[in-house]
């Protein structure tokens, strides 16, 4: 059985590889450094029964963000005061191992349920995410996330998609 965790100690950051460089010295050099500034939080997709250190087969990280309301889309600028907060998923990467079994998926449909803790603790309006290519970009794009006027790569979930994509998820 999988499990979404905090990255911690217990994890083999060393191990994981994603086919991306800056993907994975993220996770060995800096994921806990931010944590630990409180920059930005990571969390790990494992095999709840594996022994330390869990080999990591996904991982994705959040941020706290503030953006122009003039950014998102005119339909939902329109509602929204001048400066807006909303949650930044920073990073979002799968074992290659792993790719092409769903996890991307689990990974993000965790983001979301951790934004809507965030959510109803402190507010937000969605949560944004800079694709990285544009094959990045379709990919989000298939799970609801508009692209935003201001930046090509840019894409914004906004928050009542992702009350109705949790709704619908088992």
């Amino acid at each position: 059985m999988h499990k979404i965790e905090l990255l911690a100690k217990s994890h083999d950051r060393d191990g994981f590889d994603c086919g991306s460089e800056l993907l994975n010295l993220f996770l060995r050099q800096t994921a806990r450094q931010h944590a630990d500034r409180g920059i930005s939080r990571s969390f790990v997709l494992v095999d709840e029964d594996a022994t330390a250190p869990k080999p990591i087969l996904g991982f994705f990280s959040l941020n706290i963000c503030q953006i122009k309301s003039e950014s998102v889309t005119p339909g939902e600028a329109k509602k929204l005061p001048r400066d807006v907060s909303g949650v930044r998923l920073g990073r979002l990467a799968v074992a290659k191992s792993c790719q092409r079994q769903g996890i991307g998926k689990t990974l993000l449909v965790a983001a979301m349920g951790k934004f809507l803790e965030i959510f109803n603790t402190a507010g937000g309006i969605g949560l944004f995410v800079d694709a990285k290519d544009q094959d990045a970009k379709r990919y989000y794009e298939q799970f609801g996330f508009v692209p935003m006027p201001s930046k090509e790569l840019e894409l914004f979930l906004p928050v009542k998609t992702i009350h109705e994509a949790l709704a619908s998820h088992p």
